[in-house]
C-alpha cells in the first residue's frame, strides 16, 4: 500500500492492523477460478494506490468503536468499486498507464479490461452482502452515481461553455460520492449513531471535492515523473476542468478557445501553450482558493462528530488534502 505519509497521519494501530487485513481480502475477493481472470482483475491491486477510500472506512468505523470484521469488509467493497470503475474508465480514456504500469486495456484489450471490470464490481456486491440491505443498496446506489457522472462528463467532452455547476455535477458523481459512501459506510459498520454517520458523511463529501480539485490542478502543473503520465493529459483527452473553464472566460480566452477549436486530440505543444495561459492568468489559485473553502465546510461538518480519539486523526487526513493542494502549487 503506497500510503507512507498516510501511516504517519493516523497514528491507531488497529486501524492499520485492519488496513492489512483489508490488502489479504482484497487479494481473496479478486480470485477466480480463472487464473487469467485473476491475474487481469489483480492487475490494478499489484499497481499500488493509496488505499484512501478503504482507510476513510476504517478512520469512520472509530467513531462507532464496534468491534468485528465488518469494517475490513466495508473497505474491500468500496476499494472494489473504485478499481472497477478505474477499468472502466481507462477503456473511455483509451488510457495506457495507470499508476505509472501499462493499464489493462492496453496490456490486453478493451473486452479484457470491461470484463474485469465488471467481475470487480460484482464482487464488491458480494463482499457487501453480508454487511446487510442498506450496505448493498449503498454501494449499488454510489455506482450509479459514479456512472452518471461518467456520462455527463463525456457530454461535456471538449466543450469550453459549461461552467463551475457543472463541473462540480461531474466531480460529485465521478469522486466524491465513493469517497463519502467510503466513510459513511465505514461508519455504519463500526456501529455509529445516526447524526454521527450524517456528519462524517457531509465531512467526506467535501474531502471528496477537495480531492478531485487537487488532482486537476496537479494535472496542470506537475511534471510526468510525479504525474506518472504527461501533464494535461485531461486537456489532451477533451476533458475540461475547472481552472480551464474559468480561462477560458478570461481575458486568454479568445486564444484558448482557438487551439482547442479543432477537438482532442491535440498536440502537447498546444496542450502546454494552454497549461501555461491557465496557469499565467491565476486560475490554478483561484481554483485551489475554492479547494480552501470546500476544507472550511468539510471542518463545520467535522465538528458536529464527538470529540472522540479518532478527532485529531479527521484533522490529519484533512492536513493530507491541503498537502496535496500545497504539492499542487510548488509543482509550479
Amino acid at each position: 500500500m503506497d500510503s507512507p505519509i498516510l501511516q504517519d497521519l493516523v497514528p491507531v494501530d488497529r486501524v492499520w492492523r485492519r488496513m492489512g487485513d483489508v490488502e489479504r481480502r482484497l487479494l481473496e475477493a479478486t480470485t477466480s477460478d480463472d487464473v487469467f481472470l485473476t491475474s487481469i482483475a489483480q492487475h490494478g491491486l499489484a499497481a499500488g494506490g493509496k488505499r484512501y477510500r478503504p482507510l476513510l472506512a476504517q478512520v469512520a468505523a472509530e467513531l462507532g468503536g464496534k468491534e468485528g470484521p465488518e469494517p475490513v469488509e466495508a473497505g474491500v467493497a468500496v476499494e472494489l468499486v473504485h478499481l472497477g470503475s478505474l477499468y472502466h474508465d481507462d477503456v473511455i480514456d483509451e488510457a495506457e498507464t495507470r499508476r505509472g504500469e501499462v493499464s489493462v486495456n492496453e496490456n490486453w484489450s478493451n473486452t479484457v479490461a470491461i470484463l474485469a471490470g465488471d467481475f470487480l464490481l460484482a464482487r464488491a456486491s458480494e463482499v457487501a452482502a453480508p454487511l446487510g440491505t442498506e450496505a448493498v443498496a449503498l454501494i449499488a446506489r454510489t455506482y450509479a452515481t459514479l456512472c452518471e457522472g461518467q456520462v455527463r462528463e463525456l457530454q461535456l467532452a471538449n466543450d469550453l461553455d459549461h461552467g463551475a455547476d457543472e463541473y462540480y455535477a461531474v466531480i460529485g458523481g465521478k469522486t466524491a460520492s465513493l469517497i463519502r459512501t467510503s466513510a459513511r459506510l465505514g461508519a455504519m459498520t463500526g456501529g455509529a449513531d445516526a447524526d454521527t454517520i450524517e456528519a462524517i458523511s457531509e465531512w467526506a463529501w467535501e474531502m471528496g471535492l477537495v480531492f478531485q480539485l487537487a488532482d486537476d490542478v496537479l494535472d496542470l502543473v506537475a511534471d510526468e515523473a510525479w504525474l506518472g503520465k504527461p501533464a494535461g493529459s485531461d486537456i489532451g483527452e477533451g476533458t475540461f476542468t475547472l481552472p480551464l473553464l474559468y480561462a477560458a472566460d478570461g481575458p486568454a480566452g479568445p486564444e484558448i478557445r482557438g487551439l482547442l477549436e479543432g477537438g482532442a486530440p491535440y498536440e502537447q505543444q498546444t496542450i502546454d501553450r494552454v497549461i501555461h495561459l491557465v496557469t499565467a492568468g491565476g486560475y490554478v489559485d483561484r481554483v485551489l482558493d475554492e479547494a480552501a473553502e470546500r476544507m472550511r465546510a468539510s471542518e463545520k461538518a467535522a465538528a458536529r462528530i464527538p470529540e472522540t480519539d479518532l478527532t485529531p486523526i479527521i484533522r490529519n487526513l484533512d492536513r493530507y488534502l491541503l498537502e496535496r493542494v500545497d504539492i499542487a502549487r510548488s509543482q509550479r
